[in-house]
């Protein structure tokens, strides 16, 4: 169900300004009503669009009667009342947003809410750019507000070496996006909603191409664009701005499914990661299988806006509607959380080589895995995923992101390392009496010390490594006694130099 909360949000977007009562945020809204009926009975509902409302006051009467917990209304702020009647919020509409698409918007919100775990989808864009190439007599592509493709039509007529690549690519080739915006067609997509033709290219593969914004309100959705050599006109003019309308309350729709879906789904993993007590029937709920399941953490980095990178990444992670997705995702403050079914890391690691994928060329993707893991033991694995992902920070970016059950000698020690960095490693004893040592005097106990406890005390091999006679090894080992409390015969001693020197050790 969506809430109060999540209307106001969205809504603020577009330009409505929300006074709120006593209406908690929380408040869950089911339906939503127009003031006119034609038997002269109140429509009852939760969500009052007060349509010819000749006053906030008028507005207010009717939402009492259709006893709404929201009305909308345009109007000046100073036209609400101080004290509002108990349990009706005011949502003041900007006069630039249609009340279609304010409708739509509210429309689709609220019963999308109703259905999004019903698994129901958005509208089938590319059967709209079918019907909108048909009108229009040429080969349609619809890309959302980032230049990504959404759909195409199957007229192909018209089509030219740039729209196949499109399709091929999913986004326009580097080279047509950067001419385009060479030109400024990306700019008046911006700012206007007046159809633009784009000259053709013959060395970048284009014919032409008639291209227009889709919008709702003050908000670019997307875009329209037809394969063309030549501006259009008359019926084919007439249709683009006719249908540019309905693929912009398609993508409104679309979006607000997508944005629900992915509430409903966060709010779900969210659950699993804190340990819920029912995570078994939650997991069920979002469809994730019985059986071993893997948490990935993953923060995307894209310079010089981080914000940008995780949102991105959040959104193509959760691409996909109806739960036909592997896994299922959560943004929890800086890190993107991912639930995937699977026993093998590897099962993990191409599901991100397949995420890294669609992100960004330039942004550096790195993540962490954690063990394989029952749903009622997922609190567990989001440690477990959170640690290979500070260890995946730590190291090279460009090797494969650990996992736990394969990494987790790498952990020990870096929990140790990091426990060094916070100023509680030792200050004293054999190993940084040694390190001093070295410094000072330019000799090669640490290292030899380090080897010969890797080799389990043995002077011949030590020495093959080290590339010295076993002697040299012996004679060093007496001085380093000299030097400091080394006792090389102590099993406990030896083991604690090694933890000390694989954690002081970063080379």
């Amino acid at each position: 169900m969506i809430t109060l909360d999540r209307l106001v949000n969205v809504l603020g977007g577009y330009g409505v300004v929300t006074r709120l009562c006593a209406v908690p945020r929380s408040t869950e809204l089911r339906s939503v009503v127009l003031p006119e009926t034609a038997s002269g009975e109140p429509v009852l509902g939760d969500v009052l669009l007060a349509i010819g409302a000749d006053s906030v006051h008028q507005a207010l009467a009717w939402a009492i009667s259709a006893h709404a917990a929201v009305v909308l209304v345009r109007g000046a702020d100073d036209e609400v009342p101080a004290q509002l009647p108990d349990g009706v919020a005011v949502l003041l509409v900007d006069a630039a947003l249609p009340w279609s698409e304010l409708a739509a918007v509210a429309y689709g919100l609220v019963l999308e809410g109703r259905e999004t775990e019903s698994g129901r989808g958005p509208t089938d864009l590319f059967a709209l750019a079918d019907s909108l190439a048909a009108a229009i007599g040429g080969a349609v592509i619809i890309e959302d507000r980032h230049a990504q493709m959404l759909a195409y039509s199957r007229l192909q007529q018209t089509a030219d070496a740039a729209r196949v690549e499109t399709i091929l690519r999913r986004e326009q080739p580097a080279q047509v996006r950067d001419e385009l915006a060479r030109r400024g067609v990306f700019a008046h997509l911006g700012s206007s909603d007046e159809p633009i033709f784009v000259d053709p290219d013959p060395r970048l593969g284009l014919t032409g191409r008639m291209v227009v914004a889709a919008r709702v309100g003050r908000e670019l959705l997307g875009s329209v664009w037809v394969a063309c050599s030549e501006p259009l006109q008359g019926a084919g003019l007439t249709a683009l701005r006719t249908g540019v309308r309905t693929v912009a309350l398609h993508l409104l729709r679309s979006r607000a499914s997508a944005d629900l879906e992915r509430q409903v789904e966060s709010e779900s993993v969210q659950r699993l990661l804190e340990g819920a007590a029912d995570a078994v029937a939650v997991a069920s709920r979002v469809g994730l299988p019985l059986g071993p399941l893997r948490v990935i953490a993953l923060r995307a980095r894209l310079e010089p806006d981080r914000h940008t990178a995780l949102l991105v990444t959040f959104e193509k992670a959760t691409a996909g509607f109806g739960w036909s997705r592997p896994g299922r995702s959560a943004l929890a403050e800086n890190t993107v959380y991912t639930v995937l079914p699977g026993e093998s890391a590897d099962t993990a690691r191409a599901w991100l080589d397949e995420l890294r994928a669609v992100l960004p060329g330039q942004a550096t993707l790195m993540a962490g895995i954690s063990g394989a893991a029952e749903a009622g033991e997922l609190a567990a694995a989001r440690w477990e995923a959170d640690e290979c992902l500070a260890l995946h920070e730590t190291g090279a970016p460009d090797l494969p992101p650990p996992a736990y059950d394969e990494s987790w000698d790498d952990l020990v020690l870096q929990r140790l390392r990091t426990a060094v960095d916070n100023g509680r490693g030792p200050s004293r004893g054999p190993v940084i009496d040694l390190h001093r040592h070295d410094r000072e005097h330019g000799t090669p106990y640490v290292r030899t010390l380090r080897v010969w406890l890797e080799c389990q005390g043995d002077p011949v091999r030590t020495g093959a490594v080290l590339g010295v006679h076993e002697n040299t090894v012996r004679y060093r080992l007496r001085k380093m006694a000299e030097v400091a409390a080394v006792q090389v015969d102590d099993p406990r001693k030896r083991l604690a130099m090694m933890i000390e020197l694989a954690t002081l050790d970063r080379g």
